[in-house]
């Protein structure tokens, strides 16, 4: 079983002469959530048995490769309607009960491998949506409260949050959105898991500047593990000469984190595999980082580090 978590220190090469150190950042690579839905294929597909996964499993398109090298097919929600008596394994961004309902229908088998951060953020939203629909039947309240979530369009978590409501939560990407809406009425805001805690602390500002009625009830529900990484990674990109950012073309946070580097590192490449690697980016470097999303596996990272180990004769 492939070893996907980040390392515990860097890994660093040193070499005499002119050769630069190449360092490996610790605090890059899966998160806990993506971990735990590998591990959980893995598992299945180590006792040989078939499994799908709905949607790639890790934005990551070579770590999809090596686990369908290993027999795992990703599949998607127009599949659903068709697949029966499968094993199913729902990734670590969580889906709508829809899905639940129809894998169920079909007497398929669901490995859930939800990351629990995203799980208890479902859970708290289809509470709040159901009992405030309970109080509009018993009179109690007039309305349906506003329930926003700031996230991004069409990602898969966000999906699956807007399901707890039944299709009605708004998603807003920034407060330009705001626009459009009735604030006046009560209000309820929470946060896709990985978006930016400054990102969220400005929507919450622009509603409390609009706001002339109702309620306003905010809930921070971002994972520390990956807010946190800003930060942690613009310290490593600022400290090294040249960075090479490895992510996915698909991965949101990569996007992000890759942006953070070349604010404080101009001298930052992006890297999806060792084949993108450009000898001409490492001139003249005497301190080379390497560094990646919350959806970049750590071998993949390695496996850059020794290209650039190569291009230096190492």
């Amino acid at each position: 079983m492939k070893d996907n978590r980040p390392r515990e220190t860097g890994s660093v090469s040193r070499s005499p002469g002119s050769s630069p150190i190449i360092e490996i950042d610790s605090n890059s690579g899966f998160c806990f959530g993506v971990v735990t839905a590998i591990d959980k294929a893995e598992a299945e597909l180590s006792r040989g048995e078939k499994l799908s996964c709905l949607g790639d499993i890790v934005h990551n398109a070579s770590e999809v490769e090596r686990l369908r090298l290993r027999g795992l097919q990703t599949i998607t929600h127009e599949d659903l309607a068709r697949l029966t008596d499968s094993t199913v394994l729902l990734r670590a961004h969580g889906e709508p009960p829809t899905t639940y309902e129809i894998l169920r229908k079909n007497h398929n088998r669901v490995i859930d491998a939800t990351c629990p951060v995203v799980l208890r953020l479902q859970q708290r939203i289809k509470q709040a949506y159901d009992k405030a629909r309970e109080e509009v039947e018993e009179g109690v309240r007039k309305e349906m409260p506003l329930i926003l979530i700031y996230g991004k369009e069409g990602h898969a978590e966000v999906n699956g949050l807007v399901g707890q409501t039944e299709g009605n939560a708004v998603v807003i990407q920034g407060p330009e959105a705001l626009d459009a809406l009735d604030l006046d009425r009560d209000i309820l805001l929470y946060s896709q898991t990985t978006k930016s805690l400054a990102g969220f602390r400005s929507i919450v500002e622009a509603i409390r500047e609009r706001k002339r009625g109702g309620t306003f009830e905010y809930f921070d529900t971002i994972c520390r593990q990956v807010a946190t990484r800003s930060e942690k990674i613009k310290g490593f990109a600022s400290s090294h000469d040249t960075i090479l950012f490895v992510s996915g073309a698909k991965s949101s946070n990569g996007k992000v984190l890759l942006e953070e580097c070349r604010k404080v590192n101009p001298r930052t490449y992006a890297v999806t595999d060792i084949g993108d690697l450009r000898a001409e980016w490492l001139e003249g470097a005497r301190k080379i980082g390497i560094c990646g999303a919350t959806s970049t596996p750590a071998w993949l990272m390695e496996e850059v580090a020794e290209k650039a180990r190569a291009i230096y004769g190492q």
